[in-house]
């Protein structure tokens, strides 16, 4: 589907890519504006981007050339996408914390179009905590992120830091022109995090969910036009903007929270991690190490995940998490089978980069008609969108049934 697509160019060498883009996406029909941050023209000439796209490039946000309008507003409003091609450290901490002092960063915070990002710079850079706590801001706000590759860099280094390619790119757009309010008028519940079962006052059993890749779902829902509802154990993260809270505390909470759901919701995500077991008998104060060690009668909590996939109605979408440390699939597809489940999503959290608590994940999502696909190391956010991928495509199914 042809898009109005805003490419704003950052001052770094891989300015030169983005010419590249623009002319990719013009070859395949979008149509295309570009704006360019002074220290971009130093790079590539602003002609260069007129030629390939057909339009003034916009540098300057005091050029107004049409009296009857804002110019940096009404770009904005126009843009499907706007994707910011090569971003720099300098770019990405400007968009982070609301510095709109260029074009570029000016249209960006007027932009209500899904915003996306490249980053484009040193492997050192890169890799330094503040340009990451930067891109950790970005995501949360539902920003899409597209990591740079690995290479040799324009500076002579060897890492991650090379603007991706063109072609990678212009899917990134396409994928993102396809989402855009596809889950308009579909109610999600989404479940994240942990729970908590009590030994004492104190002391409790859990586990190590973070709750980032069920928040990155919610997040990713409410930007394609869900109505979202997030059920969530004690976790550190921000509330989802446009999404419904529901805090919880123990897997009873989260089953009783689920089921006063689920009969209303058309697409159920179980990301949260429930504790298996919880104590036989909560103890009402304290245990003193000089009252002895304390012999822990344990039982199962209640199945969340099955107790809902009882109550389902045709035509509603099941997707299951499975964070495994051996056999990952084959846990899966045994999971997406004794819960009658139409995606699975595993991943085995001993690899790097991949377990709870970061900001990537390296998943594999098992449907039940036997297929796999497996996602390389990304961001949980794009992750996220991925899974979602499949739930639109699922209820497009089931509405053509």
């Amino acid at each position: 589907m042809p898009g109005n697509i805003l490419v704003g160019v950052g001052g770094g060498i891989a300015a030169f890519k983005a010419a590249a883009l623009c002319s990719l996406l013009v070859k395949r029909g979008h149509s295309v504006q570009v704006l360019m941050t002074k220290n971009a023209t130093r790079f590539v000439q602003p002609l260069t981007f007129q030629a390939l796209t057909h339009r003034a490039v916009v540098t300057d946000t005091f050029e107004e050339p049409d009296p009857s309008e804002i110019a940096h507003i009404a770009l904005a409003d126009a843009a499907d996408v706007y994707l910011i091609a090569p971003a720099t450290a300098n770019l990405i901490a400007k968009l982070a914390h609301g510095i709109a002092d260029d074009m570029v960063t000016t249209t960006a915070l007027a932009c209500t179009a899904p915003l996306m990002v490249a980053p484009a710079m040193n492997v050192h850079m890169w890799a330094h905590p503040t340009v990451q706590e930067n891109l950790t801001i970005l995501r949360r706000r539902g920003i899409h992120v597209v990591e740079p590759d690995s290479g040799i860099l324009a500076c002579g280094y060897t890492g991650k830091g090379r603007l991706a390619e063109p072609e990678e790119l212009a899917d990134a757009v396409e994928r993102t022109l396809a989402r855009r309010r596809d889950l308009a008028g579909v109610r999600v519940v989404v479940t994240a995090g942990p729970t908590v079962e009590d030994i004492d006052p104190v002391r409790f059993l859990s586990n190590a969910s973070s709750g980032k890749m069920g928040y990155a779902i919610a997040e990713a829902a409410v930007a394609r036009g869900a109505t979202v509802e997030l059920i969530s154990g004690p976790v550190s993260l921000d509330p989802v903007a446009g999404a419904a809270l529901t805090p919880i505390r123990s897997t009873q909470d989260l089953l009783d929270a689920v089921l006063a759901r689920i009969d209303q919701a058309d697409v159920f995500i179980a990301a949260a991690a429930p504790a298996d077991f919880r104590p036989v008998e909560r103890l009402p104060h304290k245990w003193k190490k000089t009252e002895g060690t304390p012999v822990l009668a344990l039982e199962p909590t209640p199945d969340v995940l099955a107790a809902a996939s009882a109550r389902r109605r045709p035509g509603q979408v099941f997707v299951g998490f499975a964070a495994e440390t051996r056999d990952a699939v084959a846990y899966g597809r045994e999971k997406l089978r004794r819960k009658n489940l139409d995606l699975v999503v595993v991943n085995d959290v001993t690899e790097p980069g991949a377990g709870f608590g970061v900001d990537t994940n390296r998943v594999v999502i098992l449907d039940d008609s036997g297929a796999a696909e497996e996602l390389p190391l990304m961001a949980k956010r794009d992750v996220a969108d991925r899974v979602l991928d499949r739930v639109a495509d699922r209820l497009r199914a089931n509405r053509e049934r």
